[in-house]
């Protein structure tokens, strides 16, 4: 299946190529870029212009999303990113039209900010500051600065076929991204690959695997765990007791789990294949476990009342309820040591959206 770009690369396109509009005084008919997984990428140009408006240097440039073979509501969009070049020495993120604003906590954006979400915003500023020296010298800016405004003409159109309203997100659609490539989502697939992964640590020798949810999971664990070698960390996804199952058939000796509240709010309640669009997280028995640990009533309100997962652990961290992490995480090993008849030792890593280990369960021989 051919793979695809994220809404958020189309923008770090489109920055680059209008920079270079700028500093060039030619308009791009393709640009090339590095995305945030580190490959070299070359983006055609839908529609460039640029100039002065207002005062300052303007470049507008449009890149058509190719999602590839991934079945996305934004594949095919128009991505308009328009900068505007000035002296204030700082990035400045704008929402167009059709690009939705944060209403609700818990997102990974503040509320009121434009749905841009942290990777596309992190490579959109390495952009500008990449070429911040050609702009001081051609542009004529002591402390060169940068607004960023990115709309999808029909984006409020194509936010109706997702969760953002949901979410809190309204307005339109998000930016997002943090690989810069959409990979096509087939459960056969990743089932596979994932039984791959094992069986090829299981032939390397190793008897310690790290699986985690994603990028982000992964990228923790292994801040947490830097001894253990590359190729024993396994992005598992929703797949989780598939995982463990194979993990137990082949003879591994101890499996390391780590993630964030989402999906292992779902976890804990026996739930292992936790894709969001085959369960919802149960804010009923989150709040259970708040009340068990300790949590009055107005936490448990305000859980209830809660938009996100991510949302109920930044209210149970600032009320500086810690238990209810290790509670949870104390489920979801009683679940998981269900799953196999012969099941590997399981220690379950929790952690915040800064990186941070907020919850644990369960032992490996170094911890004890």
């Amino acid at each position: 299946m051919r793979t695809g770009y994220t809404t958020g690369a189309c923008a770090q396109a489109g920055v680059r190529a209008g920079l270079d509009a700028l500093l060039t005084g030619q308009r791009p008919e393709q640009v090339k870029i590095r995305l945030p997984n580190g490959r070299n990428v070359e983006f055609p140009i839908a529609r460039s212009d640029s100039g002065v408006l207002d005062g300052r240097p303007w470049a507008l440039i449009s890149v058509i999303k190719d999602g590839g073979d991934d079945p996305d509501c934004t594949h095919g969009a128009e991505i308009v990113t328009e900068i505007r070049i000035d002296g204030s020495g700082s990035v400045k993120f704008s929402a167009g039209k059709g690009i939705g604003t944060i209403t609700k906590p818990g997102l990974a954006i503040p509320v009121g900010e434009p749905a841009i979400n942290p990777v596309p915003r992190k490579f959109m500023t390495q952009e500008f500051l990449s070429s911040s020296h050609l702009i001081s010298t051609k542009l004529g800016f002591k402390t060169p600065g940068i607004e960023i405004t990115i709309s999808v003409p029909d984006g409020i159109e194509r936010a109706e076929k997702t969760l953002n309203a949901r979410l809190g997100i309204m307005g339109g659609l998000s930016i997002l991204g943090t690989k810069g490539i959409v990979v096509p989502f087939s459960t056969a697939a990743y089932r596979a690959s994932i039984t791959q992964a094992i069986d090829v640590a299981r032939a390397r020798g190793h008897d310690t695997l790290v699986m985690t949810t994603g990028g982000q999971s992964e990228a923790f664990a292994m801040r947490i765990h830097p001894e253990i070698p590359q190729e024993a960390f396994i992005q598992i996804g929703d797949f989780t007791g598939h995982s463990v199952r194979h993990a137990a058939r082949s003879g591994i000796k101890r499996i390391i789990m780590a993630g964030f509240l989402g999906k292992f709010s779902k976890l804990a309640k026996g739930v292992t294949q936790t894709h969001a669009a085959g369960s919802q997280v149960d804010l009923d028995f989150l709040v259970d476990l708040a009340r068990e640990t300790g949590s009055g009533e107005e936490v448990c309100a305000r859980i209830r009342e809660a938009n996100t997962a991510r949302h109920v652990g930044e209210i149970l961290e600032s009320s500086g309820n810690k238990d209810f992490f290790y509670l949870l995480c104390r489920h979801i090993l009683h679940h998981l040591k269900k799953i196999s008849p012969h099941p590997p030792e399981i220690l379950i890593l929790l952690s915040n959206f800064k990186g941070e280990l907020i919850g644990r369960a369960g032992t490996v021989p170094e911890d004890e």
